[in-house]
């Protein structure tokens, strides 16, 4: 049987299990999922308990419906209280994996704490969702918008303050633009979304944004709202609003396309994944930690850098048998062929590229007990 495991998977809005999660490392006996995503019904028993990046919640409802209908007897629960926060309960042992929309570093100490939540061993962090990050707008009469990084980053520093500002019109050639004032909308909680959103901004802005790549938002002031949801409503519950969010959650809003080379790209699956795929590994990435740099300055034709490559982090190894084999079990299934394909029409993610599948695959399935 094989063992898996993924570095942050993401769920919404399911209430967390009682069963809190303890040590790291332990030695399995069994566990259940595949490569193809298959199971032994009835092999796996128990609670699972997750959480963190809200931006995963229809892909983590998938996951948990496929797995759960292959082992009747395992109920996962994942709690979507936000990247910061999942990564802050799996270094406390209140989690058994957790989801995030960045990688673990030790800007905080947050790679650290989870070495050692893991026994001293470096954790499991593997890409398990790459999905867009789309720049969602209220703006009635407008219905399709051209941005580049430069100027998205010039509204939401609050340096453009009207939709028909001259740096907006010269990329919407034909386009009647309002004089309507913009409220950029942000995240509230510490998010892997704005984290990814900053760096984008930071890396692509060509210097219009002067902050450093930040999970909480680094402006005062300004219209907040808490998870993706929370800025889904809030853009659209005001005109002339415009905020960043999963692009699986932006439905009945506008969403801009933004400039890669000398073309105007809309946010898509294939396009974050065709960035994924040029970029390259992260400074903290070893044998177990597969964390990506995204290139957000990529002119290659196609691509989308605006994304979020969200991770499942968990332990090489667990105290307990059972929680070793349960979380082997679940995280197989979610990087599987199955588990990606089950996000993939749910969500409208990305399955992993197949180079980086097989390296996620062969990361997790490494999962067991001491």
């Amino acid at each position: 049987m094989i063992r898996t495991s993924i570095r942050r998977a993401v769920v919404p809005g399911i209430a967390v299990l009682t069963l809190a999660l303890t040590g790291c490392g332990a030695s399995n006996e069994t566990s259940a999922g595949g490569d193809n995503g298959g199971s032994t019904s009835g092999s796996l028993s128990g609670e699972l308990a997750g959480g963190g990046s809200s931006a995963q919640d229809s892909a983590q409802q998938a996951w948990r419906a496929g797995f759960q209908g292959e082992n009747p007897d395992v109920t996962i629960t994942y709690d979507p209280v936000g990247s910061g926060g999942g990564r802050e309960s799996f270094n406390s042992g209140a989690y058994a994996f957790a989801g995030s929309d960045s990688y673990l570093t030790d800007d905080e100490g947050e790679l650290s704490a989870a070495k050692k939540r893991c026994g001293g061993e470096d954790p499991v962090e593997v890409p398990v969702y790459v999905s867009p990050i789309a720049v969602i707008y209220n703006l009635p009469g407008v219905d399709e918008l051209k941005l580049d990084a430069k100027t998205v980053a010039m509204i939401f520093d609050g340096k453009i303050t009207k939709w028909n500002d001259p740096a907006i019109a010269a990329l919407n050639d034909g386009v009647d633009l309002p004089s309507t004032a913009i409220s950029p909308v942000h995240r509230s909680d510490d998010s892997g979304t704005t984290q990814n959103f900053t760096d984008y901004l930071n890396k692509a802005g060509g210097g219009a944004w002067s902050h450093d790549p930040d999970g909480v938002w680094p402006i005062k002031g300004g219209e907040a709202a808490e998870g993706t949801s929370g800025v889904v409503a809030a853009v659209k519950g005001g005109e002339g609003t415009i905020g960043y969010a999963d692009e699986s959650q932006a439905q009945g809003l506008g969403i801009a396309s933004l400039q890669v080379g000398s073309e105007f790209t809309a946010p898509s699956a294939e396009g974050a994944a065709k960035a994924l795929a040029v970029s390259q590994p992260a400074p903290t990435a070893t044998d177990t930690m597969l964390a990506y740099d995204i290139d957000r300055t990529t002119t290659e034709s196609g691509a989308y850098p605006l994304l979020l490559a969200s991770y499942a982090i968990a332990c090489q190894h667990y105290d307990d048998a059972n929680e070793a084999d349960l979380v082997n079990g679940f995280l197989s299934y979610v990087v599987s062929d199955a588990g990606q394909q089950a996000a993939a029409q749910q969500a409208g993610s990305a399955p992993l590229d197949a180079s980086i599948a097989a390296k996620v695959q062969e990361v997790v399935g490494a999962i067991s007990a001491k």
